[in-house]
């Protein structure tokens, strides 16, 4: 059974992560090329180190430390009360964009056997809802440019994002910047 649960700062440790698995083999990307997103083969292995983790958790504890959310999807068995992280997501508390129209969605990742089953599109419709406490009109998303991942994302009903935030170019230049408009 998977339980959703709001993290909160005592929570960000990364033990959390210990039975997470973020390994993803990618072979297909989408990449910009005169000014077109195309498909192209681009093979590797997208996996995080213990170091990525202990980054990971120091920007989460920054999430929540300046009015973001962080929800997490847990295993959870009659051994594991509180469960195990098999997923989460996480929205920035300040809004992005010149007219601050977007809600950050600077997370969203599920654990490699738990993938196709659900979880991510459920811990989608949470940041939505968390979005829209902040009173932006769209979550901004910089995605991963592989091919399942924009598909994911595509069937949540996300696009191109108008207005590319050049922070996030910066950090991941290869990244897919999307939107997702929120229902009013």
């Amino acid at each position: 059974m998977i339980v959703y649960r709001k993290l909160k700062p005592e929570d960000m440790d990364i033990r959390l992560f210990q039975e997470f698995q973020r390994r993803q083999a990618v072979t297909h990307c989408w990449q910009k090329e005169n000014g077109k997103w195309m498909v192209k083969e681009n093979p590797f292995v997208d996996d995080w180190s213990r170091e990525d983790y202990a980054e990971l958790v120091r920007c989460l504890r920054h999430t929540l430390a300046t009015g973001g959310w962080v929800c997490g999807a847990f295993l959870s068995s009659p051994e594991e009360a509180r469960g195990v992280l098999k997923g989460f997501v996480s929205v920035e508390g300040i809004p992005l964009g010149n007219r601050r129209q977007y809600g950050d969605l600077s997370s969203l990742h599920v654990s490699r056997e738990m993938r196709g089953r659900g979880i991510g599109r459920r811990l989608f419709t949470r940041a939505v809802e968390f979005a829209g406490t902040l009173g932006v009109e769209k979550l901004y998303i910089s995605s991963h440019p592989a091919v399942e991942t924009q598909a994911f994302y595509r069937a949540m009903g996300c696009v191109e994002a108008q207005e590319y935030q050049p922070e996030h170019g910066e950090r991941e230049p290869q990244d897919y910047p999307l939107e997702y408009v929120l229902s009013r």
